[in-house]
């Protein structure tokens, strides 16, 4: 492996907590376009409840499909970052997601505390997350509230990116 320099760490360290910054305001707010460029093309996601999503795209229309109705707050801290190479990195982050919804008429919420558990890429000189798994460790839901999640988009059923 290639070595990196004291200074060269560091940068790159700043750099991957600013793409996560960069991503949790992206998912906040809803802008899908910043959202999709943060992620390699051959992103992958593995969570304990879905079926492994083995791309960008495919993320993508998952994500806009679970996040779109719902106002969401992400918060990530704490990172532990630790580098493969000077352009391989893996990292844990402890979260906190809000998610609110409306259920018929009546409002609900869900909150989670957990660990995002990521692997990073340089591509073309700038950091970008290859991979994703979260584990939550407690959750709560409003009483009576069913999280809107609504199953995996696979195949020709990709959204097109949002301009």
């Amino acid at each position: 492996m290639a070595q990196m320099s004291e200074l060269e760490r560091l940068l790159a360290l700043n750099e991957i907590e600013e793409l996560m910054a960069q991503r949790v305001r992206a998912a906040d707010t809803k802008d899908w376009v910043l959202y999709e460029a943060l992620h390699v093309p051959d992103y992958r996601a593995e969570h304990d409840d879905q079926q492994p999503w083995t791309s960008a795209a495919e993320m993508m229309a998952n994500v806009r499909k679970i996040m779109d109705p719902m106002t969401t707050v992400h918060h990530a801290h704490t990172p532990q970052i630790d580098f493969e190479s000077p352009v391989r990195a893996k990292g844990v982050w402890a979260m906190k997601g809000f998610s609110g919804w409306k259920q018929g008429t009546e409002d609900h919420w869900a909150v989670a505390f957990g660990h995002y558990f990521e692997t990073y890429e340089k591509r073309d000189g700038k950091w970008r997350f290859s991979s994703r798994n979260y584990r939550y460790y407690h959750q709560q839901i409003s009483p009576g509230g069913v999280f809107p999640s609504q199953g995996p988009v696979t195949g020709s059923q990709h959204a097109e990116p949002q301009k």
